[in-house]
């Protein structure tokens, strides 16, 4: 097990072996990959719930914990997964997390209650939010600055394909063998990703397949105005940084939409529209293909600025400004009686919400040096778990006590207000220069 911290920058040469073309495509691939795993594990709760909440008789603020008890420990770990990232490295933390998670998604075929459902859903939070630490240092490490956008992009599109794949996955299951069996199908059926990753990844460096021209691509990337790996910075010293405050609360007031999204549209389809499991397995993942999209969207679009010609703060910022605005439409939601119309509108919020989150997650690597990138990733989804914490108890309250209308409202608001704070924190996005051992 080798730390990240202090690579070797050799240039293998290609001729007389065996390389593989683009093989950072295939990198990012397996992050799809994992992070589609990663959602389909923690969105079978939320399938289940409208049906779940009945048998074990649990109430609108019953599965707001829950779902806390996820936040919590995902919000406490973002910080702690991103430190072990880059302490022990991207692969063999990538296999800790991996086997983490899928074990706690299985235990839930035992819940009997709301506490037991909650102690599960807690540990599964601790292994689940490693996944955008490690995928960002990844990317970080793997692709120049003009194509981590995209990268970024192609990742977290797997967020919205996990819960895509969820619906009808887990209905079909759910309806064939039950709810609990459910849980172990979508906790063990990620293992052969597992021998993948280990096969697959190496730091390019190190990487026997890859080409001196790919290698010579990343490791003289032209658009990094500082060394890529720098000396280590000490966890609480990022803290004094401005620009790491600035993510971390663009990410409080912004994450909690796409939680909402995630964990209670299945529930809204049923209460409020009328939908039957085998109604929300045919038409719920239509919202999260929208996001998939919204995710390459946003991602390739701020990279395709700057091939153009465009800052990276110019880049970054129309696209996050253009995204926060299509957000808004979360208001007309709850005023249209037509239930398919109101899919739509849902699509073109969630299409804002994911390509205004791939860019934030780009930032960190816009910003610091590969080796912190995890622990910076790690502290912003801190802020994005205690965001997600607050709004989801606030969610619970306001179902149980009004309706669905002042939480839509709270959704439409919390992009604008987000990018207003980039813009007062973050004055000019680029990779800070600074003497980092001081």
């Amino acid at each position: 097990m080798r730390s990240d911290s202090a690579p070797v920058r050799t240039r293998p040469a290609s001729s007389g072996r065996f390389t593989v073309p683009n093989l950072r495509w295939f990198i990012v691939a397996l992050l799809f990959l994992v992070t589609v795993l990663n959602y389909v594990d923690r969105q079978t709760l939320s399938v289940l719930a409208p049906f779940l909440r009945d048998e074990l008789h649990m109430s609108n603020e019953d599965y707001a914990i829950v779902v806390t008890a996820f936040l919590v420990s995902y919000t406490v770990m973002q910080a702690v997964s991103g430190i072990i990232v880059d302490k022990i490295g991207t692969r063999w933390g990538f296999v800790l997390m991996f086997v983490w998670w899928s074990l706690s998604t299985t235990l839930h075929r035992w819940a009997i209650g709301v506490r037991s459902l909650a102690v599960f859903r807690l540990l599964l939070g601790i292994g689940e939010a490693g996944n955008w630490p490690g995928a960002a240092k990844a990317i970080a490490e793997w692709f120049p600055r003009r194509e981590r956008a995209f990268a970024m992009g192609i990742f977290n599109a797997g967020s919205g394909t996990g819960a895509l794949v969820a619906p009808p996955l887990i209905a079909y299951v759910t309806l064939h063998y039950g709810w609990r069996n459910a849980f172990v199908v979508v906790g063990l059926g990620g293992s052969v990703w597992l021998l993948a990753w280990l096969v697959l990844y190496r730091r390019p460096e190190e990487h026997p397949l890859i080409s001196s021209d790919e290698l010579a691509l990343i490791v003289d990337d032209p658009d990094d105005q500082v060394t890529p790996q720098g000396p280590r910075i000490r966890w609480l010293q990022l803290l004094s940084f401005r620009e790491v405050w600035g993510i971390m609360l663009a990410r409080w007031l912004t994450d909690p939409v796409w939680w909402f999204y995630v964990f209670w549209l299945p529930e809204y389809l049923k209460r409020e529209r009328g939908f039957t499991l085998a109604t929300i397995g045919l038409l719920a993942w239509i919202p999260f293909l929208a996001a998939d999209m919204g995710c390459i969207f946003g991602g390739w679009t701020s990279d395709y600025f700057i091939r153009h010609g465009w800052t990276i703060d110019k880049a970054r910022k129309v696209v996050l400004a253009c995204s926060a605005l299509l957000t808004i439409d979360a208001l007309l939601v709850v005023q249209t009686k037509n239930s398919l119309f109101a899919i739509v509108l849902i699509s073109i919020a969630v299409f804002g919400v994911q390509s205004w989150g791939t860019l934030l997650l780009t930032m960190p690597a816009d910003l610091f040096p590969s080796n912190v990138v995890a622990s910076v990733s790690g502290l912003s989804g801190v802020g994005a778990g205690l965001g997600g914490v607050l709004f989801t108890l606030l969610t619970g309250y306001l179902l149980d006590h009004f309706s669905y209308k002042p939480v839509l409202a709270l959704a439409a608001a919390m992009h604008p207000v987000g990018f207003l704070v980039l813009l007062w924190a973050i004055p000019n996005i680029r990779q800070l220069r600074r003497n980092w051992s001081d």
